[in-house]
């Protein structure tokens, strides 16, 4: 890690940025660069049409349209809770894979919502006026405020198929407004099997060589039918050869390349080690629980998958962050910012104290990180019964609220998405949602004491299996009428109820909303008041051809097939299929699928199957499509290499790089292993 820090800082000494580095907005596309270190230079007509083509999976993933009628190529690990939850005992579907031969087998996905972006506009002035002679609370409540009018307006009547979002860009040195159309009515066309979706399991993850077929198609209804979906990518299945120019649509969720030096340091010392060990701990609980085989072993499988990837993710960012070298880089390119403001006395006055106002805010974050993680960001709290209870109790005090005034969440242009969510079919499994409650609960009388106010108001008379023993066995949010009628009758049936469960997020919320109000009050109002300072005094020493940290909105990333060198020796930039059956042993998680066994002699073992980018990417961008300049996929995004891992803070294009599929290998293997001949024909449709 030392010597790839390294090399990270000798790359970002570089003036000239590297091809591959840069997660772009569709409207800030740097074009000179892209034509200088390219040779092409997209014209409005292209980006319009990849930014349409391009979707967002609300869920935390990114996707494409494929086809006219509303086929999305997505990556499988991206929709492993759909999956899961239209599987069953008899039909376990992530072990078996599924294909729908005709439209009519397409099985609806209860919480997948898909987000197209149609349209960006600049919403800054209105913002930052909205703030203007407010400190504390006050000027997070009056951007949030006008954030609320700015989203409802733009949603108007028409929440059912428009989502709009005020993104924050820079940090607070900008504010755009992103409007969608949105997808709820999601279907499953095609996903294989987990043993071909994750071959090499852990282990491989993050690394390269690989060997998956990470894929999966979905499709978009409206009204009962398929989306009618003009602007998709066509298929490209000769895919892109080493050095060719390529591009990458997606949703990268967030990095932290332009905080300040004192927030990466409460980053590495509280917030990156407290997550990284509490992570650990779930991961031993769900294995444990898994251990039993059966039914718990199903139903749990995607959250110790899931559970697993966070795991290395957070081990990665913290060995990076505790690189001295790296470190003492990003104080260096701090310093340079804060001279260019010291010399000159206008400067200091306006932007001066922004540094420090940002380092205090540190402080004040440390003395209630566990009380703001474990009671209001609920790791006290898991399961998806309490998530329930939480959002109606809260959502019942916020709708009497005017729309500006509530909680982002609650707001009239977030309702339907979290009505969806609410009410959504999705099975939920009693003993798996007992033992997930009982188990925060018991870290949360752990980091906050036996003896705190506020566990002993949660836990009452109660050890915490006792509780969510008696919480899980009383409520009847197993039942979506149940929850609808409690919506529904609003604050009056919230305060009527004697569901265990409801019970419990009332007894927990005041102290929840007031450890929400400190960090609103001492830490986020702050950091985000003085972080527009820091925003602005990079927009004029470097302008706008610095694009800003990831905000889970779409952006594009430039870059071309490339291996690179590890340890003295090259990387090829290509797997092959025959790759898969030499690495397979039969045993797990390097056990390749009986279909796939039964296939070796069908398939062409020299096709193309995994492939390394230079594109700079983060978690978010799996599922991103990579498309070659006539807007073609070539290729799916579905992890980055190890070195990937500090991308959240830095990007070397040395050694940083996304792996994806092969669009031939994803070709190959529907008509040679899945026999899907109408989903091929329909991806040939121009």
């Amino acid at each position: 890690m030392r010597k790839l820090a390294l090399l990270a800082i000798t790359s970002l000494l570089v003036p000239a940025a590297y091809a591959g580095e840069g997660m772009w907005t569709m409207d800030n596309l740097p074009r000179d660069a892209m034509q200088r270190e390219l040779g092409f230079s997209p014209d409005g007509r292209w980006v319009n049409r990849v930014q349409r083509a391009s979707v967002r999976l609300a869920g935390g993933c990114s996707g494409s349209f494929v086809s006219p009628d509303g086929l999305v190529l997505t990556n499988h690990h991206c929709i492993w809770s759909c999956v899961e939850q239209i599987s069953s005992a008899e039909e376990d579907l992530m072990q078996a894979g599924f294909l729908a031969r005709e439209r009519g087998q397409e099985r609806q996905c209860p919480n997948v919502e898909l987000n197209q972006l149609l349209e960006i506009s600049d919403v800054t002035e209105r913002v930052t006026a909205a703030g203007a002679n407010q400190t504390g609370a006050a000027y997070s409540d009056a951007l949030r405020a006008e954030m609320g009018r700015i989203e409802q307006a733009c949603v108007g009547d028409d929440a059912a198929s428009v989502r709009c979002d005020v993104v924050t860009l820079y940090h607070g040195g900008q504010y755009h407004l992103y409007r969608y159309k949105r997808y709820d009515d999601v279907r499953l066309v095609w996903s294989p099997e987990l043993k071909a979706s994750f071959f090499g399991g852990d282990p491989d993850n993050f690394n390269f060589p690989r060997y998956v077929l990470d894929a999966s198609f979905l499709r978009a209804y409206e009204d009962g039918r398929p989306a009618r979906t003009p602007d998709h990518f066509r298929w490209n299945a000769r895919g892109a050869e080493e050095a060719e120019p390529v591009f990458v649509t997606g949703h990268p969720g967030s990095t932290q390349r332009l905080l300040t030096v004192a927030q990466l340091q409460t980053l590495r010392d509280v917030r990156l080690l407290d997550m990284l060990v509490h992570t650990a701990e779930y991961r031993g609980m769900l294995n444990q629980y898994a251990a039993a085989g059966g039914e718990p072993a199903r139903y749990s499988q995607r959250d110790i998958l899931g559970t697993e990837n966070t795991y290395k993710v957070l081990r990665g960012r913290l060995q990076a962050l505790q690189d001295p070298a790296v470190f003492a880089f990003k104080q260096r390119e701090e310093q340079a910012l804060r001279d260019w403001v010291a010399a000159d006395p206008a400067r200091v006055a306006e932007y001066g104290d922004a540094w420090e106002a940002i380092a205090g805010a540190q402080l004040a974050y440390r003395e209630i990180h566990d009380r703001y993680t474990m009671i209001e960001l609920a790791r006290g709290f898991r399961g998806r019964l309490f998530s329930i209870a939480r959002h109606l109790v809260r959502a019942a005090e916020e709708r009497q609220k005017p729309n500006a005034e509530r909680l982002r969440a609650y707001r009239e242009s977030a309702m339907q998405s979290l009505t969806n969510s609410l009410f959504s079919p999705a099975p939920i499994h009693a003993e798996y949602e007992q033992l997930q409650l009982a188990w925060s609960l018991t870290k949360l009388r752990e980091a906050l004491g036996t003896d705190d106010a506020f566990v002993q108001l949660a836990l009452g008379t109660d050890g915490p299996d006792e509780l969510a023993r008696s919480a899980v066995a009383g409520t009847r949010l197993f039942e979506p009428a149940y929850r609808r009628e409690l919506w529904e009758g609003g604050a009056a049936a919230i305060e009527a109820s004697d569901d265990p469960m409801i019970q419990l997020a009332r007894r927990v919320d005041s102290e929840a909303r007031r450890v929400r109000d400190r960090y609103d009050e001492e830490v986020l109002s702050v950091e985000e008041a003085n972080q527009q300072k820091v925003a602005r005094v990079l927009f004029e020493t470097r302008g706008t051809d610095r694009y800003p940290d990831a905000t889970f909105t779409l952006r594009l990333s430039y870059g071309q097939v490339r291996g690179w060198e590890e340890r003295g020796s090259t990387v090829a930039p290509f797997t092959m299929i025959e790759g898969a059956y030499g690495r397979n042993t039969g045993h797990h998680p390097y056990a390749l699928s009986e279909r796939w066994l039964g296939a070796r002699d069908r398939v062409n073992l020299r096709q193309r199957m995994n492939f390394v980018t230079t594109h700079d990417i983060i978690g978010g961008n799996s599922g991103s499509p990579v498309i070659n300049r006539d807007a073609e996929v070539v290729g799916l995004v579905f992890d980055g290499n190890i070195h990937s891992l500090g991308g959240a803070y830095w990007y070397d294009e040395r050694v940083n790089r996304a792996v994806s599929v092969h669009a031939g290998f994803i070709t190959e293997a529907l008509r040679r292993v899945y026999g899907a001949n109408a989903l091929l024909r329909e991806l040939r449709q121009r």
